[in-house]
């Protein structure tokens, strides 16, 4: 404080001009940097009597009640105050610079010197004036006497047209006396009062004119013919208050600089008793706050003692009485009713809350130990309770599913929840999978309780070991008749087709159709078997990107006219792999993207069938084939296009797809199809080299393999 007051003193100080107004933001600015200090000085004085009172009461504290209490009616008093100080300040300071400004002076002697400037220019234009009537005078008098009547007239003419009320020709005789030789308008003076020896003489020492100011007229005064002492007089009325107006302009400019050099010293003093009153302000509203908490202070002592004791678990406490009928009464008898039921509550609530968490451990150790999802929801079907095995199953995320609306994590769990099931096989989308779950429900009034087991991959398995069982009977069953029916057709066409002498074409027909249709039956047999019996994959390590190139050629030699590509991350990387199994899933993929393609080229006449093939390392040892064509897309039904014997084609069995996915899953792998952009199928097979690694057998190069066709869906 001490500080802002001596920098105070020597910014005012230290003004060039002792006269001139301080800046009005600087003024303000300092006031509030020695009101700021001097109010937090107060504020704490204050502070320290509040805390030696509370030190002095019951409870002994450190008085934050009246800390408080002085801060919170400092700040009320304090703020609004230095807002209506600075104002204040501001207001008056701007005001006083506004009519002590520069601008303003400038204004009234910009006044006064218009009147003077206005007065001065009737002078001048009346010298001229008559300087310019003494120039015609001097012509008409070349021309005609001075007694004749054009004179007269044009003399009369000249004073008219130049706005002069009165003029005279006056001669200065030998003897020295003046005399008026002409006049228009005369006025009561003689010639020698109108012309007077100090403008003879002025006129006589080469000034042109002489003009000459009165209250009520302006006079000038010109040599008609110097050298025969001939003047010409001339008067044109003034305004009387106009020149009164010129005195008192001036006399109002000598009062304004007065006072203005006054104006600091009262800047000073104004900005000082807004310091002064500001502070008795403060100090009003610290000691009202002083008083306000003493008083507030004893029955709140009660309260905080009895809330200690309670605190230490002493429920017994009661405010002691009479109260008074105020806030701090009522407060007192509800703070002696809470005390009072909350020794009653406390009991059973300690004994209800250990059943309740012993309860909650158990549930908790038995939803985390089972392998079935559970799902609490509530009557507006909000998810309240989850266990890990449910947020496995419905989501591909960590998201916390708890307080989500059931309908937006699985519509179809809450169509199962709104119809009243009590148990039900149901199938739900998760992101691009169909998943399988058993479900059951139990409801109460709270909502309901539904548990489920994913059993989709249960399902798949038992319809491939149906499927294996079937094709392997099938097999069985067809193919050992059909070397008898193909030899005996053979041995009908050697044996007997020089024999047939009718319709021999016929004949021959037949029995190459029925050699043809048994190799079909074969065929047919043979993939039948091959999905049944899928030999044991062997691995080793295999260069992936040349399988991959080698299953795209084949096809590319075939159908010229698609268009294929393949890219690869992998820069000739091997990895461990069966390369007839990984060959022959590239080459079935490869070859269902070739028959979409065709298909779709086939009702879009015109369209570029494009195939491509970009094999990317993905990190963490995992490695994607991913495979693009601009097909007629995947079926309606997609998630069972893996299934066996599931094809949307005439000709196929449906056993490609069931096929590669088997060699995927041998070798650890995923499959997934996704919609391409513009159209189209997107087949990605994921492979973990980090787990085909493991794999390796050693010498398996060596090792026998059996056959496994490759033919597609």
């Amino acid at each position: 404080m001490l500080g802002t007051a001596i920098a105070t003193y020597f910014a005012v100080q230290t003004q060039d001009d002792s006269t001139a107004l301080l800046s009005p933001p600087i003024v303000a600015l300092l006031l509030v940097a020695n009101l700021v200090p001097a109010i937090a000085l107060l504020v704490l004085l204050g502070r320290r009597v509040a805390m030696r009172r509370a030190a002095l009461s019951v409870i002994g504290s450190d008085g934050q009640l009246h800390v408080r209490l002085v801060a919170i009616f400092s700040l009320i008093a304090s703020v609004p105050m230095l807002l209506v100080v600075i104002f204040a300040s501001l207001l008056f300071q701007y005001g006083v610079q506004f009519w002590f400004s520069d601008s303003a002076r400038a204004m009234l002697q910009n006044a006064g010197t218009f009147a003077r400037g206005y007065y001065e220019q009737n002078l001048r234009e009346v010298g001229d004036e008559t300087l310019t009537m003494a120039s015609d005078l001097r012509d008409y008098l070349n021309q005609s006497k001075v007694s004749s009547p054009e004179f007269a007239e044009g003399y009369i003419y000249q004073v008219v047209t130049r706005k002069l009320n009165r003029s005279a020709i006056i001669e200065i005789g030998k003897d020295g006396i003046a005399r008026t030789a002409a006049t228009v308008d005369p006025d009561q003076r003689t010639a020698t009062q109108v012309l007077s020896k100090e403008i003879v003489r002025r006129l006589d020492r080469g000034e042109g004119v002489v003009v000459r100011a009165e209250p009520d007229q302006i006079e000038a005064f010109t040599l008609l013919y110097p050298d025969r002492r001939i003047y010409l007089y001339a008067t044109r009325d003034s305004d009387a208050p106009a020149f009164s107006q010129v005195k008192r302009a001036q006399a109002v400019l000598a009062n304004y600089e007065s006072f203005a050099r006054q104006s600091r010293a009262l800047q000073i003093q104004f900005n000082s008793a807004l310091f002064i009153g500001s502070l008795m302000l403060v100090g009003i509203a610290v000691w009202i706050a002083l008083q306000v908490a003493d008083r507030l202070v004893k029955p709140v002592n009660e309260l905080v003692s009895a809330a200690r004791r309670i605190t230490d678990g002493d429920l017994s406490v009661r405010v002691s009485g009479p109260h008074a009928r105020d806030e701090i009464g009522v407060l007192s008898t509800a703070f002696n009713r809470m005390t009072q039921r909350l020794e009653g509550q406390t009991s059973a609530l300690v004994s209800a809350n250990t059943q309740l968490e012993n309860r909650r451990a158990f549930i908790e150790a038995i939803l985390s130990g089972v392998s079935a999802g559970v799902l609490a929801v509530d009557t507006d079907r909000n998810i309240r309770m989850t266990n890990q095995s449910a947020q496995n199953i419905l989501t591909n995320s960590e998201a916390d599913l708890n307080e989500k609306a059931l309908r937006d994590v699985s519509p179809e769990l809450c169509e199962l929840v709104e119809e009243g099931v009590n148990a039900d096989i149901v199938q739900v989308r998760v992101g691009n999978d169909l998943r399988t779950l058993a479900v059951k429900i139990a409801q109460d009034h709270s909502g309901h309780v539904l548990t489920f087991d994913d059993i989709t991959q249960q399902l798949s398995d038992q319809r491939r070991a149906a499927w294996a069982d079937v094709a392997r009977r099938i097999a069985h069953e067809i193919k050992n008749p059909l070397t008898p029916i193909q030899l005996a057709a053979e041995r009908l066409q050697r044996r007997y087709a020089g024999e047939v002498s009718s319709d021999k074409g016929t004949f021959t027909r037949l029995t190459e159709t029925i050699v043809r249709q048994v190799g079909d039956l074969r065929r047919i047999v043979d993939e039948f078997s091959s999905f049944a019996r899928m030999p044991k994959p062997v691995f080793r390590a295999e260069g992936l990107d040349d399988i991959a190139r080698h299953s795209l050629f084949l096809h590319e030699v075939a159908h010229p006219t698609i268009q294929f590509s393949f890219t690869s991350d992998l820069a000739g990387r091997e990895i461990v792999c069966d390369r007839r199994q990984i060959s022959q899933a590239l080459t079935n993929i490869v070859k269902n993207a070739v028959e979409a393609v065709e298909a779709r080229t086939v009702k879009e006449e015109g369209l570029q069938g494009q195939i491509s093939m970009h094999i990317a390392d993905v990190g963490e040892g995992k490695l994607t084939i991913e495979l693009t064509d601009n097909g007629i897309g995947l079926p309606e039904e997609r998630e069972r296009i893996i299934e066996p014997y599931m094809t949307t084609r005439t000709k196929g069995t449906g056993l490609g797809l069931a096929i590669v996915q088997k060699i995927v899953e041998e070798h650890g792998g995923t499959m997934n199809f996704h919609d391409a952009p513009g159209g189209g199928t997107v087949v990605i097979i994921q492979l973990d080299e980090h787990h085909l690694a493991q794999v390796e057998e050693p010498g398996g190069g060596d090792t026998v393999r059996g056959e496994a066709q490759h033919h597609g869906a």
